[in-house]
C-alpha cells in the first residue's frame, strides 16, 4: 500500500485528474497526469469490474501499486497521477503491465509538463 500523503484519495480528485489531465495510454492501462501544485507527487488507481473477479483486479492493483512506488518519485511534488486499468491486463504478465505503466506515466508527465523531454520515471 502507499502512504495515505501519496494517495489519490476522493472521488473529486480522481474526476479532476482523470478530466484534466493529461493522458496516455497502452493496451492495458490509460494514465491521466495533473500538476496540481499541492503535497507530494500522488497515485490513485481504477480498476472496473470488466478487469475480472476481485482476485484478479486486487492483484493486478497490487501490482501496479507496487511498480508505481519508484515512479512517483520521479515526478515533482504537487503532480497527481491516475491509472485507469484496461480488461486486457488481467491477461498480460506482470512485468508487461509495468512496461506499460512505465511509459504512459513517462508520456503523460512529459505532456503535462511535469517532465522535461530528456529525462523520465526509470
Amino acid at each position: 500500500m502507499l502512504p495515505r500523503p501519496q494517495r489519490v484519495r476522493t472521488a473529486a480528485e480522481h474526476r479532476l485528474v482523470a478530466r484534466r489531465g493529461a493522458r496516455a495510454g497502452r493496451s492495458t492501462l490509460s494514465v491521466a497526469v495533473l500538476a496540481t501544485g499541492t503535497g507530494p507527487a500522488r497515485a490513485g488507481f481504477v480498476v472496473p469490474k470488466t478487469v475480472g473477479p476481485a482476485v484478479v483486479r486486487n492483484r493486478v492493483e497490487r501490482q501496479l501499486r507496487h511498480a508505481v512506488r519508484p515512479l512517483l518519485a520521479e515526478l515533482p511534488d504537487g503532480t497527481a497521477v491516475v491509472v485507469r486499468v484496461r480488461p486486457a491486463a488481467a491477461d498480460v504478465a506482470a512485468d508487461q503491465r509495468r512496461a506499460d505503466l512505465r511509459g504512459a506515466l513517462t508520456l503523460a508527465a512529459r505532456r503535462a509538463g511535469a517532465l522535461a523531454d530528456d529525462r523520465g520515471p526509470a
